[in-house]
């Protein structure tokens, strides 16, 4: 019987079962707690700033539109430059959410891999050692998360491209509903799916490959399709059940703080015969319910998006030690070999 795999840290050196990803997965949000809610924290607030400065931005530029849009007399409608002006207002707004969305989950990905390294080798790490290896590789992994999605989402793009300015052509010139056009965009739209599906399962693996090898977008995607190769149903299955059991958890935390947001509410509820028995109660409940299930959320949120892609991180480094023989290089890195200690040198006598 050949003696057990050595294991540093959260998993052991050796090809992996699912059980032992998910294991590990767990172990490393177990150990690694401060560092992950730390850099996410500090992510998600920077995050929110920045979108809260841009809708104060926004609604201050458009504050005078609002009196000529909504404050109207019964009747009247607004002018179409006025509700065109404060649509264009808020563009910038949903230009930078989409950013801090975007940059936000790039910052995860990179993050995820760089904890599975140290925690791999069952190395000790810091909230702003973590902070810097994210960063330092977020470039890369934005752009593999760019490029995987548009070359994922093009045939569709392409599709609504096409048919969709055909769609509206139809129905202004004969105006008999839903031409032909739109059955084929439906139809279009299903055949994407299974290859965006499979493109974005064979891409899946280059935010780590970028990260915990150094690669270029386009250097870490083709990185990842190689590791794929061969292996495409087990990367995605595993990927799927770390969603899965991602949803299930984060439900499971934040179903308590919903029922204590419940049960601070129920006093300021109103009575049988439909009055309030004191508004300062029920505003009370309403602040305590909001903040409690915002919490919930937000601690939910916090597991949702890390643990699937500690999994993924983990399926690299399983994949390599399958295609790649990559446990001994593990091991001679989490068990160094000792130089061994110089020889002792005599003092000098009183003769010398």
């Amino acid at each position: 019987m050949p003696p057990p795999a050595p294991q540093p840290g959260v998993i052991p050196l050796r090809p992996l079962t699912t059980g032992e990803m998910l294991g590990g997965a767990f172990a490393t949000l177990r150990r690694y707690w401060k560092p992950l809610i730390g850099v996410m924290a500090a992510v998600q607030g920077i995050g929110i700033l920045l979108v809260a400065a841009a809708a104060v931005i926004s609604v201050a530029a458009a504050y005078a539109r609002f009196s000529a849009v909504f404050d109207l007399a019964p009747g009247e409608s607004p002018e179409g430059s006025d509700v065109a002006a404060l649509l264009l207002a808020f563009v910038p707004l949903g230009v930078v959410l989409i950013l801090a969305t975007t940059v936000g989950a790039a910052m995860f990905s990179a993050l995820c891999p760089a904890l599975v390294q140290e925690a791999v080798l069952g190395r000790a790490t810091t909230v702003g050692a973590m902070w810097r290896r994210g960063w330092s590789r977020l470039p890369s992994v934005l752009g593999t998360v760019m490029l995987a999605g548009l070359i994922a989402g093009g045939p569709a793009l392409l599709l609504y491209a096409i048919c969709v300015p055909l769609i509206v052509v139809s129905a202004d010139l004969d105006g008999s509903g839903p031409p032909a056009v739109f059955l084929l965009l439906l139809l279009g739209s299903l055949l994407c799916i299974p290859f965006s599906v499979w493109i974005m399962v064979r891409f899946s693996l280059a935010p780590a490959a970028a990260v915990c090898e150094g690669l270029g977008p386009v250097a870490a995607l083709r990185r990842s399709s190689r590791l794929v190769r061969d292996g495409w149903w087990r990367v995605f299955g595993i990927s799927l059940l770390g969603y899965i059991v991602a949803m299930a958890v984060g439900y499971a935390i934040q179903t308590p703080f919903g029922f204590v947001g419940m049960f601070a509410l129920l006093p300021s509820l109103p009575e049988p015969d439909g009055d309030f028995s004191d508004i300062g109660t029920l505003i009370f409940g309403i602040t305590v319910y909001a903040v409690t299930v915002l919490v919930g959320v937000v601690v939910s949120s916090l597991f949702q998006f890390s643990f699937p892609q500690l999994v993924i991180a983990l399926l690299y480094v399983d994949q390599r030690m399958r295609k790649e023989d990559l446990a001994p290089t593990l091991v001679a890195a989490a068990f160094p070999a000792q130089e061994p200690a110089p020889a002792p040198v005599s003092p000098p006598t009183m003769l010398e």
